[in-house]
């Protein structure tokens, strides 16, 4: 998104308190644009839906109990945030390319799935049994995918989901992997290759891609340190990991026999460039940008291997980095209200009564090995996913027009 020439700028935030908020920061300049007061969220908490809207899952106090909070800022419009209260705290979240479903995890493993233009929570689900570290759709808004603070990853048929109807009769969870022994730490899609690559990362150095379709490994990377953040360069062809000992490896990519992904080179960045984890990766146009556990961000010239701009961010750590369009912000010299055609609704807290007992999920029995599940499991094509989805989606538009 916005690789094709579009001015873009970086928006950060950091989970340590809510008075940090989020910054949004020009890249090329380092002027601050924009900053919205009172937001602090954990990783991946913090979202962009069709470049109007920032949606933020909120850290919740130490010591504090009961729900959480999801607060959602209209990027055109001087406004107070949408606030959405739910039944326990979100973490990670994650939304379709159309901006129709928002998906949310829990520390309990639970997950949640909402219409964004109603509000309405579609289910609630028991996904996994460790907390939930990373979610993500297939590049084509197929399938739902979930990794999990034990290194689990499942894979969820939004056919199933958004039909309550089979939710009683059949499975919904494709199947689960178990190549990671150790928290996930990052989850990425490959658009641009002929099967739909999924990436994978844990707090153990391991790197995995798959074939989302067959859950079959094509391919691994180990490192001696934990990887704690990736991101794919705009092209594909480069896969940036940042460690836990702050260093930053750029590993060139390439598709070898049999569909294979291969490690053509494995470079580190600057060495010296963060004292600390690594906590998010984003690209602003071709410019990578780090930030660390130590409070400084970097944006770095990937050719020269070498720190260009670093900055000091005194209000904490940061643990989201997400590139949006500047053409989206309020201007800040005219704040002329923006026609919005695509309006937010607070997401509801809890489930349709209707659908309440149809909702929970449960996982795939006794989390059977790979190829056993595969057995049992029929898969769809995904030309006729697609047209299910796309028929899905339309009957919601209806409705609420």
């Amino acid at each position: 998104m916005g690789y094709d020439g579009e001015k873009m700028v970086l928006a950060m935030c950091s989970d340590r308190n809510m008075g940090s908020g989020i910054t949004i920061w020009d890249v090329k300049t380092g002027q601050t644009l924009l900053h919205i007061p009172t937001c602090a969220s954990p990783p991946y908490g913090l979202i962009c839906l069709r470049n109007e809207f920032l949606v933020a899952s909120q850290t919740r106090k130490e010591g504090s109990v009961g729900g959480g909070s999801i607060f959602i800022w209209s990027l055109n419009k001087p406004q107070p945030p949408i606030m959405s209260y739910t039944l326990e705290p979100i973490g990670p979240l994650a939304s379709t390319k159309d901006s129709v479903y928002l998906a949310g995890g829990t520390h309990s493993g639970n997950i949640h799935l909402w219409e964004v233009g109603s509000g309405k929570l579609l289910k609630i689900w028991s996904g996994q049994r460790k907390p939930i570290k990373c979610v993500l759709f297939s590049w084509d808004d197929s399938f739902l995918i979930t990794g999990s603070a034990d290194g689990m990853i499942c894979v969820w048929s939004m056919i199933g989901l958004l039909d309550v109807e089979l939710v009683g009769n059949s499975q919904p969870i494709l199947y689960c992997l178990m190549e990671h022994n150790s928290s996930l730490t990052g989850l990425l899609t490959m658009s641009g290759c002929s099967m739909s690559i999924i990436i994978s990362s844990s707090l153990n150095g391991s790197l995995k891609f798959w074939d989302l379709m067959s859950g079959m490994i094509r391919g691994t990377q180990a490192h001696t340190e934990g990887i704690t953040a990736i991101v794919l360069h705009p092209t594909e062809q480069l896969l940036f990991s940042g460690t836990a000992d702050g260093r930053i490896f750029a590993s060139r990519l390439a598709f070898g026999l049999d569909n294979c992904i291969t490690i053509k080179e494995n470079q580190l960045l600057a060495p010296k460039g963060h004292k600390g984890a690594i906590t998010a990766l984003a690209f602003s146009q071709m410019d990578l940008i780090s930030a660390s556990e130590d409070c400084t961000i970097c944006k770095w010239d990937i050719s020269g291997q070498r720190i260009i701009q670093k900055l000091d961010h005194k209000k904490g750590r940061i643990t989201n980095l997400l590139a949006v369009p500047r053409s989206s912000l309020i201007s800040t010299s005219n704040r002329k209200r923006v026609l919005n055609q695509f309006s937010m609704s607070s997401l509801d807290k809890y489930p349709q009564p209707a659908n309440l007992l149809k909702s929970t999920i449960p996982l795939f029995p006794s989390l059977q090995p790979l190829r056993e599940n595969l057995n049992s499991i029929g898969f769809t094509s995904t030309g006729s996913l697609n047209q299910q989805i796309l028929d899905t989606k339309k009957g919601h538009r209806q409705q609420y027009r």
